[in-house]
């Protein structure tokens, strides 16, 4: 069986120097360990908005590190400094528009501001990135969204089984044949 690592990346320039503590990363840990009942372990990262820093974590976290998931929070907005999807298309393989569209049109639902979201998905190698917004409510709401597609997404890039504890999130996974 495969160890199960998910990278958790904070991009925030105030996080990351201390101006804050990172509720919103920590928003995703305690959202997957209620969600996955199977052995998991986190690769954790707070770094600043810098597109070639976002790009090189993210190569340490599915090359170096073997995630098969990395989620991301922060610099998904239209700020200047907000460039975590362009980070995340400059190393993925494929890029996965369904997550972002899915996370888009929940957040709508909240506020109004969701469009002016950039979330985005991808895969890089064996992985599945995943760009979440930065506020700890919307992460939740993104998360509840997409998350029953992931451990499907994770078994096509023939990673780790990912098993879920039901009563909080219904992974899909098609009936074999």
């Amino acid at each position: 069986m495969n160890e199960i690592k998910i990278g958790i990346l904070t991009v925030s320039d105030r996080a990351s120097a201390g101006v804050y503590e990172d509720l919103s990363g920590q928003a995703i840990i305690s959202t997957l360990k209620e969600y996955i009942s199977s052995d998991w372990s986190e690769v954790y990262a707070v770094i600043p908005d810098e597109k070639e820093l976002i790009e090189e974590t993210l190569k340490d976290m599915v090359d170096v590190e073997e995630c098969c998931l990395v989620v991301t929070t922060g610099g998904t907005g239209p700020a200047i400094r907000d460039v975590t999807p362009e980070a995340t298309e400059a190393v993925c393989d494929k890029m996965m528009p369904g997550f972002g569209e899915l996370m888009r049109q929940v957040s709508l639902q909240y506020v109004p501001t969701a469009i002016l979201s950039r979330q985005e998905a991808g895969i890089r190698g064996k992985a599945l990135i995943i760009n979440l917004p930065g506020k700890p409510k919307s992460i939740r709401e993104c998360l509840d969204a997409v998350f029953p597609a992931v451990p499907y997404c994770i078994d096509l890039l023939e990673g780790p089984f990912i098993e879920c504890d039901e009563t909080v999130i219904k992974p899909f996974r098609p009936k074999s044949k």
